[in-house]
């Protein structure tokens, strides 16, 4: 794993040990609490000062012995000897603590059952992560595909470090060679690897960011081979994929140059999208919570909707579309139907009426719209159902709107970057005109986003697509 996403999951794991050591200090006051033939104990407004002295000296303990470093390396000995060794060493602190400033009124059962209990809790915590740990991180960062460029003994470490990462969401795609066929003596050596992964050559390389799900490049090659792969680097950096370059060639003089490590492998990393882990966390974090909470507040509304789709046309109440989502990975999107069941047969018919340049289709009285139909669209309402996109991860509240498969197919290289962020229900082009936009600008506006992302930036679009959405400017 890379080491980025080895410090977010080190921070899940000393917010999870903060969370259980509260619930272990009120499990142990009731328990004590319970206990008969036993000195009455003090009330809990009395411990006020303890619990957060507590908690601090075990995440302290912790973090000092190493507990929450490569947190996703943890095997099953050091499941019980990490929360072994904080929990002894921590209690010792603390009943140090206590003794030394002869805090008579505290029970020492009471701290002796928080003490046994939290170390319960902190390994069952970690024997859980060694089952469902690499899912966790799997749903954090995403399931990440990879294409090794160079056929290097390096190349083939990295590709084992990928492998031995598997179950946390890295896939191989397979390898690219350099060396032209002509000059080709040996290929990459995957004796070491559990599986065979296809070799492709340098020509094929922009068809393979086309066809296949690739979110990253990493280059493996001789200092020789660099200024040859100047167009490879080029052409990654227009489709918007995330590359990285393998430093083994250079000395080790560069090391104050800030570097992402895949195990003990340096890598330089170039990216055209947000970078940060912890915001982009945040980011889906929020997009879950809201689109639950809409889902719960707006299920009145949607049984409406489905019940007035229903009586007004013939056919099923939810339109599904298969769409392209981050790095062009096919998704089913959902919505309120709003057209009639056999729309989609009668669209060549209606190609000449086309409203929209480029690839997109747009007609702004679009005769195949059930009266009900219109007025959804016209307040947006049949987006609601792709609450649920967002629930499954496919979308976000706030990105770039997902395209059609055959759209996708009719970008210029330089548009394909917009594939490289989640995409939403919303974005600048909501607030610049919607549907009165030329493609051209539309593309512009969505890498402008990807570009100058932040998160004060996505509430601002949220909050400004409010009234639009009401007022339905630039609706067809």
């Amino acid at each position: 794993m890379f080491s980025r996403h080895s410090r977010i999951m080190g921070v899940i794991y000393v917010v999870a040990d903060g969370v259980l050591a509260l619930l272990s200090f009120w499990l142990a006051h009731a328990i004590r609490q319970h206990l008969a033939n036993v000195r009455p104990l003090y009330p809990v407004s009395y411990f006020p000062w303890i619990v957060p002295l507590a908690v601090a000296l075990w995440l302290t303990v912790g973090w000092a012995s190493g507990a929450y470093r490569d947190v996703q390396e943890v095997g099953p000995r050091r499941a019980v000897a990490d929360p072994l060794k904080v929990g002894v060493f921590s209690t010792i602190l603390l009943f140090a603590f206590i003794f030394a400033f002869n805090f008579a009124y505290i029970s020492r059962f009471l701290l002796g059952f928080y003490a046994v209990i939290d170390l319960a809790l902190m390994i069952l915590l970690r024997v859980a992560g060694l089952r469902w740990g690499g899912r966790l991180a799997a749903s954090i960062s995403g399931y990440r595909h990879f294409l090794l460029i160079g056929s290097s003994e390096e190349a083939s470490e990295i590709a084992k470090a990928i492998e031995s990462n598997e179950r946390r969401g890295m896939r191989l795609a397979g390898f690219v060679l350099v060396t032209p066929e002509s000059q080709r003596k040996t290929q990459v050596d995957q004796s070491g690897l559990r599986h065979a992964y296809p070799m492709f050559a340098l020509r094929d390389l922009p068809e393979l960011l086309h066809r296949h799900v690739i979110d990253e490049v990493i280059f493996s090659v001789s200092r020789e081979d660099l200024i040859r792969l100047e167009p490879a680097f080029l052409l990654c950096e227009q489709e918007g994929v995330k590359t990285r370059l393998a430093l083994g060639l250079f000395p080790h003089s560069i090391s104050r140059v800030s570097l992402e490590h895949l195990r003990e492998i340096p890598l330089l990393t170039f990216s055209t999208t947000p970078e940060s882990e912890y915001l982009m966390l945040g980011k889906r974090m929020a997009d879950f919570l809201m689109a639950a909470i809409l889902v719960i507040v707006f299920s009145p509304l949607f049984l409406l909707l489905a019940f007035l789709i229903k009586i007004t046309s013939r056919g099923p109440v939810f339109y599904r579309q298969i769409r392209c989502g981050l790095g062009g990975r096919k998704f089913v999107l959902y919505k309120f139907r709003s057209m009639r069941a056999d729309a989609d047969l009668s669209r060549e018919a209606l190609e000449t009426l086309n409203e929209m340049d480029g690839p997109v289709f747009k007609i702004r009285n679009d005769p195949r719209c059930t009266p009900a139909g219109r007025l959804m669209r016209k307040l947006s309402l049949d987006e609601f159902p792709q609450l649920i996109n967002i629930l499954k991860g496919d979308m976000s509240f706030v990105g770039p709107r997902p395209p059609l498969p055959k759209e996708v197919d009719q970008y210029e290289r330089w548009q394909r970057r917009r594939l490289r962020m989640r995409p939403g229900l919303t974005c600048l082009w909501a607030l610049k005109g919607r549907n009165r936009l030329n493609f051209k600008q539309w593309m512009e506006l969505d890498l402008e986003y990807i570009d100058q992302w932040s998160p004060l930036l996505d509430w601002k679009i949220l909050l400004k697509t409010i009234p639009v959405v009401l007022l339905g400017r630039g609706a067809f």
